[in-house]
């Protein structure tokens, strides 16, 4: 969802820097030649959290980030994400201050301008959007020789740019990486690959909520629309394209639960076979139950410091829902899969 302070200036930059592609690479190559002395910069274990929407991922991603220990993407830099350094230099004059406001999805995460967003996902539909970006799905794919060799360059040149005056490791809550875990892993051995997730049937009703609140958005704001398919948010609203992560197809539309349990269902079976590196898998109930314990547990995992143990208050366990609707063989698969994971997730 587009920032609420974005202006009709602000809209139409954000039209050119991240709608055609030339132009988006060609940001990345000027950030590029800026920072040739960077090139041999080691990146030092950094972090992906690639849960499925409404996993947790993002109050997972602000923990993370408050701890002062990670540059992530914000939306300072925003629309140029590809050459953040360059940008950071030219806007730096005309920086603009706002009070921290409630995000579209309505579920009491604030943001401003200093809050770490997702917005990696521009460099992968830059430069392997043709490996798996299709007209109504976004499918599990192996990105390419070139894609690989900039990834590594792409996240030194949002290290380089970091304001902090210390060097910070690199954080990233991108969703759309549950399609390319092992080349993560090949790209980065020393990283940390964090899977929030939910009960599926909780987690499945809230995809739908949104979905259906997106779509509302969405009609009413075409701006939202095309700001989310810019970014390759492609989770929910009109702009809403399938994962797809096996040739097993669902026969539900977006509008039943169905269909987002068994989006649920794809997208942790393949993480499961697939990264036999096997991240780190976070339960949102656990945590919920947990009082900070498994948080401060986790910092301890990545050789992150704090001053004071955090006590996750604000992990609270959603209202328990029902819908009379659901396939039950389905909702059986989902459940067996969630007690895999319950048995492999990380504890405190």
């Amino acid at each position: 969802m587009a920032h609420p302070d974005y202006g009709p200036f602000e809209k139409l930059l954000h039209r050119l820097a991240l709608g055609p592609s030339f132009l988006r690479q060609a940001t990345f190559d000027v950030q590029d030649m800026a920072l040739r002395k960077e090139a041999s910069r080691e990146i030092v274990a950094p972090v992906f959290i690639a849960g499925l929407a409404r996993s947790g991922s993002t109050i997972l991603l602000n923990t993370l980030h408050e701890t002062g220990a990670f540059r992530s993407l914000t939306y300072r830099d925003m629309p140029f994400v590809l050459m953040p350094g360059v940008w950071s230099g030219m806007s730096r004059a005309s920086r603009r201050q706002g009070q921290a406001q409630e995000r579209a999805h309505g579920d009491r995460l604030m943001v401003e301008y200093d809050s770490p967003e997702a917005f990696e996902e521009v460099f992968w539909r830059t430069f392997a959007g043709v490996d798996y970006v299709q007209p109504n799905a976004v499918i599990a794919h192996a990105p390419s020789a070139e894609a690989r060799r900039n990834f590594p360059k792409f996240i030194r040149h949002v290290l380089a740019s970091d304001p902090a005056p210390v060097a910070r490791r690199y954080l990233s809550k991108n969703n759309n990486n549950l399609l390319r875990l092992p080349t993560l892993r090949s790209i980065f051995p020393n990283a940390h690959i964090l899977i929030p997730f939910r009960s599926p049937l909780q987690h499945a009703l809230s995809l739908l909520r949104q979905h259906k609140k997106f779509c509302q958005i969405h009609n009413e704001d075409r701006f939202s629309m095309q700001y989310m398919d810019w970014l390759g948010h492609w989770e929910f609203g009109l702009q809403h394209k399938q994962y797809r992560f096996s040739d097993e197809r669902g026969v539900w539309r977006p509008d039943d639960v169905n269909y987002w349990l068994h989006t649920w269902l794809g997208a942790h079976q393949y993480a499961i076979e697939r990264d036999t590196e096997q991240p780190l898998y976070l339960c949102y109930e656990t945590i919920c139950e947990s009082e900070g314990a498994i948080l401060n547990a986790l910092f301890a995992r990545l050789g992150v410091t704090v001053e004071e143990n955090v006590n996750g208050k604000i992990y609270q366990a959603a209202e328990q829902r029902e819908h009379s609707a659901v396939d039950p063989e389905l909702l059986a698969r989902c459940e067996s899969v969630y007690a895999e994971l319950q048995a492999i997730q990380f504890r405190a």
